[in-house]
C-alpha cells in the first residue's frame, strides 16, 4: 500500500481503508438491528460516508480523480435521499404515531 500525506504527516492507505470497513460495518449492523426508521436513514448515510471515504483512498493511491469526482456525485445523492426520506418520514409521523418500522409494513390509511 501506498502512503498518503495528509496534513504533513504520512498515513498508510491501508488505515483510511480499515476505517471505512468499520463505519460499513457500524452502519449495516445499525440497519439490520434497529427498528426506529430516523436511524436507519443515519445508518445508511453512514455507510455512503464509508463508500466515498474508500473511493477518496484509492482514488488518492491511484493518482486519479475519478473517484473523487465519484465520490462527490455520491454525497449529492445522499444529500437528495436524505431530504426525500426525511419528508417521508415527517408525513408517515404526522399521519400516525409510528415509531417501529415493522408498524410500517401495513400501509393502510
Amino acid at each position: 500500500m501506498s502512503t498518503l500525506t495528509i496534513g504533513g504527516s504520512q498515513l498508510d492507505s491501508s488505515w483510511f481503508l480499515l476505517l471505512g470497513a468499520i463505519l460499513f460495518t457500524l452502519g449495516t449492523v445499525g440497519v439490520l438491528v434497529r427498528r426506529n426508521p430516523l436511524v436507519i436513514l443515519i445508518c445508511i448515510e453512514l455507510m455512503m460516508n464509508a463508500v466515498n471515504l474508500t473511493l477518496v483512498t484509492f482514488s488518492r493511491q491511484l493518482q486519479n480523480l475519478e473517484g473523487q469526482l465519484f465520490a462527490l456525485m455520491v454525497m449529492t445523492v445522499a444529500a437528495a435521499e436524505a431530504v426525500v426520506g426525511l419528508a417521508i418520514l415527517v408525513d408517515i409521523f404526522r399521519v400516525r404515531d409510528v415509531e417501529d418500522v415493522d408498524d410500517l409494513s401495513e400501509l393502510k390509511g
